[in-house]
C-alpha cells in the first residue's frame, strides 16, 4: 500500500516539474530558428564584422540560395549592456526545418573552396576573425506568439 501511494504522489508531484522548461521547437518539416552570438574583444569589433563580412556571409548567403536557410539577419545592439550580457553581434538564420538546422551541409567545403580560391589567405583570416572572439553560443529559439 505504501508504495502505491508512493507513486501516486510522485506522479502528481512530476507532472508540473514536466512542464516547466522551454517550449519545444516546431514539427521537423516546419522552420526552425537558430540565434548565434558573438562577444568580441574590446576594440577589436569593427575587424571582426568586416572579417564576418568578407569570409562568412557570403558562404551562408550561398547556402540561402540553396534553400537550406529561408531567412538571414545580423544585428547588433544599439545600447551597452554589462559585461556578463555583453555581446556585439547576433546572427538570426531560420532554416527550412530542424534537420537541416542540426546537420552538417555536404556542399559547404566545396562552396568554401568557390568562394575562396585562396584557400591559405581564408583560413588565416578565418583564424584571426576567432582569435579576436572571447565567446560565441547559439540558442535554438521557438515564437510563442499566440495566433490571432
Amino acid at each position: 500500500m505504501k508504495n502505491i501511494l508512493l507513486t501516486l504522489l510522485l506522479a502528481v508531484c512530476a507532472r508540473p516539474l514536466l512542464a516547466q522548461g522551454a517550449p519545444p521547437q516546431a514539427a521537423p518539416d516546419q522552420p526552425y530558428t537558430m540565434e548565434y552570438y558573438y562577444k568580441v574583444q574590446w576594440g577589436h569589433q569593427q575587424e571582426f564584422l568586416q572579417l564576418f563580412l568578407k569570409n562568412h556571409y557570403p558562404l551562408l548567403q550561398k547556402i540561402a540560395e540553396s534553400g537550406r536557410i529561408l531567412s538571414l539577419k545580423i544585428e547588433t545592439p544599439a545600447n551597452h549592456a554589462t559585461e556578463d550580457g555583453r555581446w556585439d553581434y547576433r546572427v538570426t538564420i531560420r532554416y527550412k526545418n530542424s534537420g537541416l538546422a542540426t546537420s552538417g551541409n555536404p556542399d559547404e567545403e566545396r562552396l568554401m573552396r568557390q568562394l575562396w580560391p585562396d584557400q591559405q589567405r581564408y583560413q588565416r583570416e578565418e583564424q584571426r576573425r576567432f582569435e579576436i572572439l572571447l565567446a560565441h553560443w547559439d540558442l535554438p529559439v521557438t515564437d510563442i506568439t499566440p495566433a490571432k
